[in-house]
C-alpha cells in the first residue's frame, strides 16, 4: 500500500470512528496559500457575476466561497456595513456572530447575501458559517474600530 493510501485509509478510519462516535468529523485544513488561491477565484466570480470588482463597492465585500470567507479578516468602522455574498453555485452560507450572541444569518444560495451594519462594540468579533465551521473551518474575523 502507497503512503497515500495509507493516510486515505487512515482519514477514513477516523472520520467512520468519529460518526459512530456521534461527533463531526476533523475540519479540513485549508493552508495560508489555498486561501489566497480560494481568494482570487472568488474575486473573479464576483466581477463576472456584478461587473466589478468587489473593492468597487460602496460597502465592504465579505464572499462566501468554497468554505471560506474572502477576507478572512477585516478591519470596519463601527456604524459602517458589510455585505456578506454567496458566490458558490450549489452550497448554502450563513454568516453567525455567534459569540456576540447574535442569531445566524438566513441561509444563502448562490448570489444571494445581505448587508450588516457594524454595531458591535469595538474590538475582534469572530463569525462563522453555521452550516460550515465545524467540518470545514468556515470561520472569519471583523475587527471592529472607531
Amino acid at each position: 500500500m502507497t503512503a497515500c493510501a495509507q493516510r486515505r485509509a487512515v482519514w477514513l478510519s477516523a472520520a467512520i470512528v468519529a460518526a459512530l462516535a456521534g461527533t463531526a468529523a476533523p475540519a479540513l485544513a485549508v493552508t495560508p496559500e489555498e486561501r489566497l488561491e480560494i481568494c482570487k477565484e472568488a474575486s473573479t466570480r464576483y466581477k463576472e457575476l456584478y461587473g466589478k470588482e468587489m473593492s468597487e463597492e460602496p460597502v465592504q465585500v465579505i464572499a462566501m466561497y468554497k468554505y471560506t470567507f474572502c477576507p478572512t479578516k477585516l478591519q470596519v468602522k463601527k456604524g459602517s456595513k458589510v455585505r456578506f455574498i454567496n458566490l458558490d453555485k450549489r452550497t448554502t452560507h450563513s454568516y453567525w456572530f455567534r459569540d456576540a450572541g447574535r442569531p445566524e444569518s438566513e441561509r444563502y444560495f448562490g448570489g444571494e447575501g445581505s448587508e450588516m451594519t457594524m454595531d458591535l462594540p469595538e474590538g475582534s468579533h469572530t463569525y462563522l458559517c453555521g452550516p460550515h465551521y465545524e467540518r470545514e473551518g468556515m470561520i472569519g474575523s471583523i475587527e471592529v474600530v472607531p
